[in-house]
């Protein structure tokens, strides 16, 4: 891809989505060329001598070359697949390898929900530079995201917003896989998880998954929550709740027999987690869902 960049608009109800863009471009930085460019606005450019320090996100995705970020907590290699992650009121500085130059792929953007999304917790552990590999669902996000920043139509800032997530979600994934990927605890988690999906009716012992697996429970239960988000008895309740929420809305069975048909032994223990996570009861949910629409 040819070298871009953009300058981008916004407007207030661009400021009131949550998350609008400031900046989006591509740039090959040739060996041994002077970095960064002077053509940026005096709020972008800085010299390696006094960094800088920006009032939006940034993430930085380089493919070709290496080079190096530096930051009040450390100094970090950059290299194909490096992905920098650059918050607001953080002094950085950073640039390519003299011999190597590099290819960066870069975006600019703030907003309430941007805060939101990269305060996550997973992040912050790992930031600022994170290495996902050269991947093409990243390089995809930002070339949409250029597209739709070139043509600048009516709402491209709610589009591109929507790509701008779509990358943050990517590199969680990426974080969340480098655990996983290609180890033996990846496919035993699956299989875990397949078996709660086809028999979560049935009462059985989460400890004898792991036994069965020749794997420790204390091991088993952190790596599952660490690839779905939840313990291996969190995840069970959740789809036994699920399940049981489909019953009432779908079938005229009675609130005990759905309990008890998605592994409930107590009625009153199904209510009150139904409740906890759908703010209702059985009962009303299911009166809810039966309410006829309203039509003038």
């Amino acid at each position: 891809m040819t070298d871009y960049f953009k300058y981008l608009t916004t407007s207030e109800d661009d400021r009131k989505w949550g998350l609008f863009l400031n900046v989006a471009g591509t740039s090959r930085v040739l060996p041994g060329v002077n970095y960064p460019s002077n053509e940026h606005p005096s709020g972008y450019y800085f010299t390696w001598d006094k960094g800088r320090v920006l009032h939006e996100y940034q993430i930085l995705y380089i493919t070709e070359g290496e080079g190096k970020l530096q930051t009040r907590d450390g100094i970090y290699n950059l290299f194909p697949g490096s992905v920098m992650i650059i918050s607001p009121g953080k002094w950085h500085r950073y640039k390519p390898n003299i011999k190597t130059g590099w290819v960066e792929n870069f975006i600019g953007f703030e907003g309430k929900f941007a805060r939101q999304i990269l305060s996550t917790d997973i992040l912050k552990e790992n930031l600022p530079v994170v290495d996902c590999g050269l991947k093409e669902e990243i390089l995809d996000a930002y070339y949409r995201i250029f597209e739709i920043t070139k043509k600048e139509k009516p709402g491209f800032q709610q589009i591109a917003s929507g790509e701008v997530v779509k990358l943050v979600g990517i590199i969680i994934s990426n974080i969340k896989n480098r655990h996983f990927s290609g180890k033996p605890i990846e496919s035993i988690i699956e299989k875990t998880r397949q078996y709660i999906h086809e028999n979560y009716f049935e009462e059985f012992d989460l400890k004898i998954l792991a036994d069965n697996n020749n794997i420790g429970y204390s091991y088993f239960r952190k790596m599952f929550k660490k690839f779905t988000g939840l313990s291996p008895g969190q995840y069970l309740l959740q789809i036994r709740i699920t399940k049981a929420r489909d019953l009432l809305i779908t079938t005229e069975k009675s609130v005990k027999d759905i309990a008890f048909e998605t592994g409930f032994n107590s009625i009153y223990y199904f209510s009150r987690l139904f409740k906890e996570k759908y703010g209702k009861t059985p009962t009303e949910l299911r009166m809810n869902s039966l309410k006829p629409m309203d039509f003038e």
